[in-house]
């Protein structure tokens, strides 16, 4: 994951630890919030979505909330990519009832009374995209924005992004770290629009690892005392079996529908070099162990082959990143039915290469190495293998989410690409057994599936950089039954 809290680089050194994080100060805003009249609430509020480009308090329902579903909706004149298929399919009709695919028909069919048509003009209907990957609360800011901004404020930054997030065609995001619990609750409560959210949490770090952003002055921590970080819920550190466990189960308690653990070294955090082994075999295990006993698994953020060894024999059931595996950890992963979920990291993509200090750039050069090389082990021993982006900090990037997809055809046929991006995410999302919010099939056009369904200008199975441009191309954007975007 490209986390780079503490970051000291072009951008300068940012601190995490504060006075206004002491009990005191928290003390003090617990009363002055209590003190607000309903009035001012709701004038901060309306200030703060104007300064996000969000509708104001009046409009927000006319404007933004989608329009009740009808008792069902008929596309016709359409081609088929269901999730799964190699190819399209023509002449086909798909019923939705509800929040769901009700029927796929290969003929016309008589719309139900009170039923919406809508003809494709024989465009290609295909599932939501689903990221893999992503930062709910990180994407949509920068980095010293983030760090120094009141909650309220970034909760209100991040339903924005959440938004246009779906306008790009991801209806289905899998969040790797970060407080999403409260937004992925407003979106499926129907007060803001997104994407469904399968929420991690805060990740679970250990000391000096991948998720421990403090400053060189915040060490060694007094007593109980938080870093920013963590009083944001974007990080937990654990530092024994026991440890790990309780940051796990607090995860799961708050909402979690799977675990993320930094177990090895990252790019953009500061301590710890790339190829060094993080958390203990025995505390990756209490981590595993606490979540099986909620039904659910662990994935963790490791680059090389030593660390995802480490962690597929303590448990794990999925590896996030791994440009540097080996043949045979990734025989291991493909032995055990172990997930990967990889993203396409690579130097062209990375708009801030002449701004890297000498050694972010080295661990970037060893990952963009290991890119080609981990996608061709992967297709080598047939891997079912996940998407990410992994976009975070740096807002003017969010807009390429599908890019990020589109480029995997260096080493992926469109149809295999959107298979991963759709139906193979999809199984990944579903390892969260009864954690899983949803009830449904995603990732799938099919009968009884969520109809979570985009209808692309154009064949995406012949021209995969259709979805680096979701807004010309996609016409019709459908969650959960529910149009979002209707263009035609």
């Amino acid at each position: 994951m490209v986390f780079r809290f503490g970051h000291k680089g072009p951008r300068g050194a940012m601190g995490l630890g504060c006075a206004c994080c002491s009990a005191e100060a928290q003390a003090a805003t617990a009363r002055v919030n209590g003190e607000l009249s309903r009035r001012g609430m709701l004038a901060c509020t309306a200030a703060s979505i104007a300064g996000l480009g969000l509708p104001d308090l009046a409009t927000a329902q006319t404007t933004r909330a989608p329009a009740a579903a009808p008792p069902a909706t008929l596309l016709t004149n359409l081609r088929l990519f269901d999730g799964s298929s190699a190819s399209l399919r023509a002449g086909v009709s798909v019923l939705v009832r509800g929040d769901k695919v009700a029927d796929i028909v290969a003929s016309a069919l008589a719309p139900p009374e009170g039923a919406r048509v809508i003809d494709c003009g024989g465009r290609t209907l295909m599932p939501g995209l689903i990221d893999a990957h992503w930062h709910t609360m990180m994407a949509s800011m920068p980095l010293g924005v983030l760090m120094t901004a009141d909650v309220g404020y970034i909760h209100l930054a991040a339903a924005a992004e959440a938004e246009r997030t779906l306008m790009r065609g991801f209806t289905t995001v899998r969040d790797l770290g970060g407080p999403s619990f409260a937004l992925k609750r407003a979106i499926d409560g129907g007060m803001i629009v997104g994407p469904r959210i399968y929420p991690c949490g805060a990740m679970i770090s250990q000391t000096g690892g991948h998720g421990d952003f403090r400053n060189r002055w915040e060490v060694p921590r007094a007593g109980a005392e938080q870093s920013r970080a963590e009083v944001l819920g974007a990080a937990a550190l654990a530092d024994s079996p026991d440890d790990v466990r309780r940051r796990t189960r607090e995860q799961l308690m708050l909402g979690a529908t799977q675990i993320k653990l930094t177990a090895g070294g990252g790019i953009a955090s500061d301590y710890d070099p790339i190829d060094v082994l993080q958390f203990q075999p025995e505390e990756i295990r209490a981590a595993v162990e606490a979540a099986a006993n909620w039904g659910t698994y662990v994935a963790t953020h490791v680059y090389t082959a030593n660390g995802i060894r480490r962690c597929v024999e303590a448990g794990v059931k999925c590896i996030e990143h791994g440009q540097l595996a080996d043949e045979d950890a990734v025989r291991m992963m493909a032995d055990r039915g172990v997930r990967w979920c990889l993203q396409p990291f690579l130097r062209e993509m990375n708009p801030y290469v002449d701004r890297m200090a000498p050694d972010r750039l080295a661990k970037w050069e060893s990952v963009w190495a290991g890119t080609d090389r981990s996608y061709d082990l992967a297709k080598r021993r047939n891997m079912p293998i996940g998407w990410g982006s992994d976009l975070l900090f740096e807002p003017d990037q969010t807009a390429r989410q599908g890019a990020w997809l589109a480029v995997t055809r260096r080493w992926f046929t469109p149809a295999q690409a959107l298979k991963m991006a759709t139906s193979d995410n999809a199984a990944i999302l579903a390892m969260s057994g009864p954690r899983n919010p949803y009830d449904g099939k995603l990732g799938v056009i099919e009968k009884d599936a969520l109809a979570d369904m985009l209808l692309v200008d154009g064949d995406p199975l012949s021209s995969l950089d259709l979805v680096a441009d979701p807004e010309r191309n996609f016409r019709m954007i459908m969650k959960g039954g529910r149009i979002h975007k209707n263009t035609l």
